[in-house]
C-alpha cells in the first residue's frame, strides 16, 4: 500500500515537470522572434525609434558592425560598452537577418588592434587603476560599419548619449543610393565663416558652394543663406527669385537690425531681400526683441583699484525655450541661442496662396527695442534692457508658398543673421540640432528629425522668481534642522516607552 502511494506521487511530480519543460522550452522558442520590453527612461534611450526602425527597414542587404572595445575599463566606460550592446541587439532584431555586429577584444589577439587600426579605429591613451596604482593604459572603443563595399567608422565612442544617432545616421549614409545637394549661398561683398556648419551638413548631404552671381543649380534641393546687410545685386536677386520660383526651397537666417556690440551701434538694414521674404507671408519689424531668459556677456566693471570683467545677463541676446510643440520640426528641442534677434510678423493678405507656421517663440516676460537701439549691456545705465512688458514674439518660422501652377516651394527662416556663424550661434550644438532638422524638412527626409531633437543633453532649470528663491533657501535651511529635531524627540520617546516596557516586566 505504502509503494503504490509512493508510485501516485512520483507521477505526479514527474509529470507536471516535463510539462513544466516542455512550456519553458516553448516559450524560449518564441520569444527569441517575438518579445518586447518596457522602457521607463525619460527619452526612451534603450529603445529605437521609429526614425531608426525606418532607416533599418532600407537595409536589403547584409551590413557587419564589428566593435572594437577593450576589456577592464573604468566604469563609465564599461557601462558604455553594455549599453552598445543592448542597442546594436536592437538593430540586429529588427533587420531580419541584415544586420549583424560583433565584438573584438584586443585582449584575446595581438592582431586585433592592428586591424583595428587599418579600419579607422586609433587606440586611445587613458588612465585607470590597476594594482592599487595609476597606470596609463591603450584601449579601443571604436566600430566600423560596412555595407557593400562602403564602410562609416566611428573612431571613438566616450559616451552613450547621441550614440543611436550616430549609427542610424552612418547606416542611413550608406544604403542611401542619390544623397542630395545642399547650397551655401554667397553673396557679393560679405564674407560669412560657416565652416562649422558645413561640416555638420557633410555628415548628410552633399554640400556645394553656390554664388548667386550665377544661376543655382538644378541640383540643389535646399539653399542655405546667411543674413545679409545690402540688397543683392540685380543678377543675385532674379537668379534668387527663379530658384524660389521653380519650387526650391531654402533656409534663411536674417534680422532687420545690423548691430556692432564693440562700438555698440546699430542700424536699420535696407534690402531687397525682404520683398522675398514679404512674398512667404511674413515681414521681419525694424526691432530689436529683448527677453528676460538671455545669455551672459562679460562687462568690464571697476572693482576698487581693480577693473575685471564681470559676466552679465543681456537680453539682446535671447535664449529661446519655447516652441511649436506641434511642429515635428522642432518637437523635442529645448533651447536655442540667438543673438540681435527681431520679430517676425504674419501677413495674413496672401491668403490661401501662403501656410505660415509660428516655430519659436520669446518667453512670457519680453520686450522689444525701436529707433534708438542702446546696445549698453549694464543695465543700471541701459532702462530699454530692463522692460519685459511683452511675450510670445515669433522669432523663427516656416512657410510653404503655392504659385498659380500648384508648383510650391518652402522656407525656414530665423531672425538672427548670426545663426549661422562660426563667431555666433553656429558655435551651439542645438542651432546645429534646428538647423539640420529644418534642411531634413525642407528636403522631404524627415527620418532623423525626431531622433536628432530626442538626443539633446541640455535641461535648463525652470526660472523662478526672487521670492521663490528666498523662500526655498530658507526652507533649505529651517526643514532639515526640524526634520533632525523631530526624528530626535521620536527617538527618545521610544526609548523611554521601551525603558518603561522592561521595567513593568522585570521591575
Amino acid at each position: 500500500m505504502i509503494k503504490f502511494k509512493n508510485m501516485d506521487f512520483k507521477k505526479s511530480v514527474i509529470v507536471p515537470g516535463m510539462l513544466l519543460i516542455v512550456i519553458l522550452f516553448l516559450l524560449n522558442g518564441i520569444s527569441r522572434n517575438y518579445f518586447f520590453r518596457w522602457d521607463l527612461t525619460d527619452n526612451d534611450m534603450y529603445s529605437l525609434s521609429t526614425s531608426s526602425e525606418s532607416v533599418v527597414e532600407q537595409v536589403d542587404d547584409l551590413l557587419t558592425m564589428k566593435v572594437y572595445f577593450s576589456d577592464d575599463l573604468p566604469g563609465e566606460y564599461a557601462n558604455n560598452r553594455r549599453y552598445l550592446q543592448d542597442i546594436l541587439e536592437e538593430y540586429e532584431a529588427l533587420s531580419d537577418g541584415n544586420i549583424r555586429f560583433e565584438f573584438f577584444r584586443p585582449e584575446d589577439n595581438k592582431d586585433i588592434e592592428q586591424e583595428a587600426q587599418k579600419a579607422g579605429i586609433m587606440p586611445v591613451q587613458m588612465q585607470v587603476i590597476e594594482n592599487d596604482k595609476m597606470e596609463v593604459k591603450r584601449v579601443l572603443m571604436g566600430m566600423v560599419i560596412l555595407y557593400e563595399d562602403k564602410k562609416e567608422v566611428l573612431p571613438v565612442i566616450q559616451t552613450t548619449t547621441g550614440l543611436e544617432y550616430e549609427i542610424t545616421t552612418r547606416i542611413k549614409k550608406l544604403v542611401e543610393t542619390n544623397k542630395p545637394t545642399v547650397g551655401i549661398a554667397q553673396v557679393e561683398g560679405q564674407v560669412s565663416q560657416t565652416q562649422n556648419i558645413q561640416n555638420i551638413l557633410r555628415q548628410r548631404y552633399n554640400v556645394q558652394t553656390v554664388n548667386l552671381s550665377d544661376e543655382v543649380p538644378v541640383e540643389i534641393g535646399v539653399l542655405v543663406m546667411n543674413g545679409v546687410s545690402d540688397s543683392l545685386s540685380s543678377n543675385e536677386l532674379t537668379h534668387l527669385q527663379a530658384y524660389l520660383s521653380r519650387g526650391g526651397n531654402m533656409f534663411l537666417a536674417q534680422n532687420r537690425v545690423k548691430t556692432n556690440l564693440q562700438v555698440q551701434q546699430a542700424f536699420v538694414i535696407q534690402s531687397n531681400i525682404f520683398s522675398i521674404i514679404e512674398r512667404y507671408g511674413f515681414t521681419i519689424a525694424e526691432n530689436l526683441v529683448t527677453d528676460q531668459v538671455c545669455g551672459r556677456v562679460s562687462v568690464q566693471q571697476q572693482m576698487g583699484p581693480i577693473r575685471m570683467n564681470v559676466p552679465m545677463e543681456y537680453p539682446l541676446l535671447p535664449v529661446v525655450r519655447s516652441f511649436n510643440q506641434e511642429e515635428s520640426l522642432v518637437a523635442g528641442l529645448e533651447q536655442l541661442q540667438l543673438i540681435f534677434a527681431s520679430e517676425i510678423i504674419p501677413d495674413s493678405a496672401l491668403g490661401n496662396q501662403v501656410n505660415f507656421v509660428p516655430l519659436l517663440f520669446t518667453s512670457e516676460h519680453s520686450g522689444e527695442m525701436r529707433g534708438n537701439f542702446n546696445l549698453n549691456p549694464d543695465p543700471q545705465q541701459n532702462p530699454f534692457l530692463r522692460m519685459f512688458n511683452q511675450s510670445g514674439k515669433i522669432l523663427g518660422a516656416r512657410s510653404e508658398k503655392v504659385d498659380e501652377n500648384g508648383l510650391m516651394s518652402q522656407m525656414v527662416v530665423v531672425s538672427d543673421s548670426e545663426f549661422l556663424l562660426d563667431q555666433g550661434g553656429g558655435r551651439s550644438p542645438e542651432n546645429h540640432i534646428f538647423m539640420m532638422n529644418s534642411v531634413d524638412y525642407l528636403i522631404g527626409d524627415r527620418d532623423l528629425i525626431a531622433l536628432r531633437s530626442r538626443e539633446i543633453t541640455s535641461r535648463p532649470l525652470e526660472e523662478i522668481s526672487d521670492e521663490s528663491k528666498k523662500s526655498w533657501k530658507w526652507m533649505n535651511i529651517v526643514l532639515p534642522s526640524f526634520l533632525i529635531v523631530g526624528f530626535g524627540l521620536i527617538r527618545m520617546r521610544t526609548q523611554k516607552h521601551r525603558s518603561n516596557v522592561l521595567e513593568e516586566l522585570y521591575g
